[in-house]
């Protein structure tokens, strides 16, 4: 089976991802993903973030099908119950007054950008640039790579959306060098995930939201990988004690099912009116129902608990395998289930391929860091698991 979708996806399917892991799934449970040989793996990516409650969670599967049977689609020219009831958990949630769904965490971060131009457009302020970060990752669109702070993702598609610029995170005194009397937003990731799980310091994110309301700009924090539990809070910017103006999330909202929100603080909200964004698919019956049934997994199961021991359990475990390896193991970083373990670059691809052979899903970020965003139901057992085929891969691989 394996090799005949290979050749499908060589004959007929863009070749954006390169040579993939040569294993394709059938189905899960919980932390495991079968392949279609029967090989059992256990999901320490979770679909990169995504998969928060596991693959095939009973109450989830339960909501989706009862969706599937009711109504999938009917377009937002019409009031949508899962809708109304979604945007209503998110806000009572969160420091957020109003929310808006769309598809992707892309997609969401690109409605941040409108909202923050067309918020100044409207007070007839002219303010349209945003700031964001070195090693930051927004989405693969035209606006949200002109805001990805990496080189490498820009060069192809040159010129850039004009109005976007980086600067160095962890630095305050960049903050203020960068600013403008256009900057309409700053952007960033309380943890950067895609270049290899890098938190900001604290004072730097008070600072940096102290100085947002002192000078008339608005705050933006991209939650779309960090939000829904990921980080042993409901988002990252509760663990750092401040609120954006806007914040984004996605992935993990959906458990799988695209969905991606927009959250806003009452007086930004307003500026978006009747005409001025839109969607057709986002926020739909379906896709909505997903993220009331991640809400109720999450408060049923104490997941944000669970998220917040394990990955204190996780760190420790790994803290003791990197005290075994010190020349190995350089660092280990992160905020509950969202761990950046970095190795000497010239043993990382063969850590991460040992850990594949082993069953353990991982990524790689920059060549340099295995990145675990395991479902947040996760037990220590299986964090057991995942250190025992670690310290194999450093004993046997290397």
């Amino acid at each position: 089976m394996l090799e005949e979708i290979k050749a499908l996806d060589k004959e007929y399917y863009m070749n954006t991802f390169g040579e993939r892991l040569p294993v394709t799934f059938t189905h899960g449970e919980g932390m495991k993903l079968y392949a279609d040989n029967g090989d059992v793996y256990y999901d320490f990516l979770g679909g990169i973030a995504v998969n928060a409650l596991g693959h095939s969670h009973p109450k989830f599967c339960e909501a989706l099908k009862n969706q599937v049977d009711k109504l999938l689609h009917t377009s937002s020219l019409y009031y949508i119950e899962n809708q109304a009831k979604l945007a209503e958990k998110l806000v009572k949630s969160s420091c957020a007054d109003k929310a808006f769904f769309c598809n992707s965490g892309a997609e969401a971060n690109e409605g941040a950008f409108k909202l923050a131009k067309i918020y100044f457009y409207k007070k007839g302020i002219d303010k349209y640039e945003i700031i964001s970060l070195d090693h930051s990752f927004h989405g693969r669109t035209l606006a949200t790579v002109a805001a990805t702070g990496q080189p490498h993702y820009q060069a192809p598609y040159k010129p850039l959306t004009p109005g976007f610029s980086q600067i160095k995170p962890n630095d305050f005194e960049a903050v203020k060098k960068a600013v403008t009397d256009k900057t309409a937003a700053i952007m960033v990731e309380l943890i950067q995930g895609e270049s290899g799980v890098h938190p900001m310091d604290i004072e730097y994110a008070r600072n940096l939201r102290q100085f947002c309301t002192d000078n008339g700009i608005l705050l933006i924090v991209d939650e779309v990988q960090t939000g829904m539990g990921r980080t042993g809070k409901l988002f990252a910017h509760e663990l750092y004690g401040i609120e954006p103006d806007i914040f984004t999330c996605a992935k993990a909202l959906g458990n799988g099912v695209p969905i991606g929100a927009v959250c806003a603080k009452a007086e930004v909200a307003k500026a978006f009116e009747p005409g001025d964004h839109g969607t057709t698919f986002g926020g739909n019956p379906l896709s909505t129902a997903a993220g009331l049934a991640v809400f109720s997994a999450i408060e049923e199961e104490n997941l944000l608990e669970n998220a917040d021991e394990m990955g204190k359990i996780f760190r420790k475990k790994l803290n003791g395998l990197k005290s075994e390896f010190p020349d190995e193991i350089l660092d280990v970083r992160g905020e509950g289930l969202l761990i950046g373990i970095e190795l000497k670059s010239e043993i990382a691809k063969a850590v991460f391929n040992g850990l594949h052979n082993r069953k353990m899903l991982t990524s790689l970020c920059k060549g340099l860091t295995i990145r675990v965003a395991p479902p947040l139901n996760i037990t220590e057992n299986e964090i057991d698991l995942f250190i025992k085929a670690f310290k194999a891969t450093l004993k046997e691989d290397i």
